[in-house]
């Protein structure tokens, strides 16, 4: 029966919304205050893909342990920085660890902003499970015979799988509807997808197919019995507030972090150094180099040591500035620019998949207005926010029915089991790869497209009529 699952409480949020302070604002408040009905206390399970690395505490933004007000903090810089951390591996150490929360009477409340770590948590299917699972599904699935992978493919996978240029190429000929659900960049998606089809000689999107894709995301197949916390700022606002964060976190030692894992040629498709701040500072690493005239003890190499270029990343910015050379500073100015641009993308991307979280799968998020917050606001903060969210904690708590559940319709059920597979490309927009009608609707009524597709009219096809459909056929195409 769905009111014997476990409650418990998820606060998602682009990055800079104020989703950690929120939790911790939360459990603070009813972890201190004395009700006349007891209510449990709460800890905190991180569910920030980057966070659960160890390293990197400023550029990840972890919560220091003084700002943690003593609320406990899970799955938080646990993890080998040099780990491929999958969301798999994470609903595995995490599960164990909101059960134990749980058992001992206190509430968990899961904290991040990467929804495909919540979905691999409270959903109970994932792609990984199938390969397990694959003998009892093989026994209901009737093309298993003619999806079968010949050896002489399996051999080629095997042989090539270090190719990455080639992986996604090779993935459309096995398999064109799955590669059509991907990003030709998602390396490790790519490769999960031949792994899993060399490992089972069954297509990646037959699995998606049927009963199955029915369980990714569904509300009524929860693990648990969920409330789901959004919290949401105006992109103006957190653009400010990531330009004021990184510049803060540059002056709280950033550089120095990110300078520690430095490595000429890494691969930043795995563990920490995928963390958005890390690939932005390698042309500025390997071109640094100070003169000797610097009465700095240098090696007359023309390039710093390590030990001296950390002396610098650790004084003030001011002087760092002034012991590089014009060159070396437009290369820092460029590198901290380009962190700033990529995590405000970062936070466009997040806030498109919460919305799919909504409007594909049906999930009842609450949404919290930050804005006014951001701006400087602290009693809007307390009011509006944290004392409206902790209400709506209360009631969910206490609540027993099983009628809270929302019916997905007929419209999400299609693009769950038809259109998240199709792929749309934007000819106007550079040949953007948008994912799934919902992704192609919002991408068309952005304004960056409509002014694309304008002069992309009047340059190729001037004569072209204004009719959507036709304007759909021409500037969108599946590929």
């Amino acid at each position: 029966m769905e009111n014997q699952k476990k409650k418990i409480v998820v606060v998602m949020g682009a990055t800079g919304a104020g989703k950690s302070k929120l939790a911790i604002d939360i459990a603070t408040f009813i972890n201190e205050t004395n009700d006349k009905v007891p209510f449990p206390r709460f800890e905190i399970v991180n569910a920030d893909s980057m966070q659960v690395y160890r390293g990197l505490d400023v550029l990840t933004n972890k919560v220091p342990l003084h700002d943690r007000k003593g609320v406990p903090h899970h799955m938080m810089g646990t993890i080998d920085p040099n780990v491929e951390f999958t969301s798999k591996l994470f609903r595995d150490l995490a599960i164990p660890i909101i059960d134990d929360i749980l058992a001992r009477g206190c509430v968990p409340i899961i904290v991040g902003g990467t929804n495909f770590y919540i979905q691999a948590l409270v959903s109970p299917f994932l792609i990984d499970d199938i390969v397990v699972d694959l003998d009892e599904y093989i026994l209901t699935d009737n093309s298993r015979e003619e999806d079968s992978m010949p050896r002489c493919m399996e051999d080629q996978i095997n042989q090539n799988s270090n190719n990455l240029s080639n992986d996604y190429n090779r993935l459309k000929e096995i398999d064109p509807i799955a590669a059509n659900r991907i990003h030709p960049n998602d390396h490790r998606k790519v490769k999960r997808y031949l792994s899993l089809y060399s490992s089972s000689g069954i297509l990646p999107s037959k699995l998606f197919q049927g009963k199955t894709s029915a369980k990714w995301g569904r509300p009524d197949r929860f693990r648990y019995d969920c409330c789901f916390v959004l919290i949401d700022a105006s992109l103006p606002v957190i653009d400010k507030y990531v330009d004021d964060r990184v510049d803060s976190m540059i002056g709280d030692g950033l550089l120095d972090e990110v300078f520690n894992i430095y490595q000429p040629t890494a691969d930043y498709t795995k563990g920490l150094r995928q963390a958005i701040g890390v690939r932005e500072f390698e042309v500025f690493f390997s071109n640094f180099h100070v003169n000797n005239d610097k009465n700095f003890n240098l090696e007359c190499s023309g390039s710093a040591s390590v030990t001296n270029i950390r002396k610098f990343l650790k004084g003030n910015l001011g002087d760092f500035f002034n012991l590089v050379d014009e060159k070396q500073r437009t290369l820092l100015n460029e590198s901290i620019n380009n962190l700033k641009t990529n995590t405000q993308r970062l936070v466009r991307r997040q806030k498109r998949r919460f919305n799919q979280l909504r409007t594909l799968f049906g999930w009842e998020l609450h949404c919290f207005d930050s804005t006014e917050a951001l701006r400087g606001s602290e009693n809007y903060w307390q009011k509006e926010v944290v004392e409206a969210c902790i209400s709506l904690v209360k009631t969910f708590w206490c609540d027993t029915s099983s009628t809270r559940l929302p019916k997905l319709d007929d419209y999400s059920n299609k693009l769950q089991s038809r259109d998240l597979w199709t792929q749309y490309v934007c000819k106007p927009c550079g040949d953007r790869i948008l994912r799934g009608a919902h992704e192609w609707e919002q991408h068309k009524i952005g304004r960056k497209h409509r002014k694309r597709v304008s002069a992309f009219r009047k340059k190729y096809l001037p004569s072209l009529c204004k009719d959507t459909q036709v304007t759909d056929v021409i500037f969108m195409g599946h590929a």
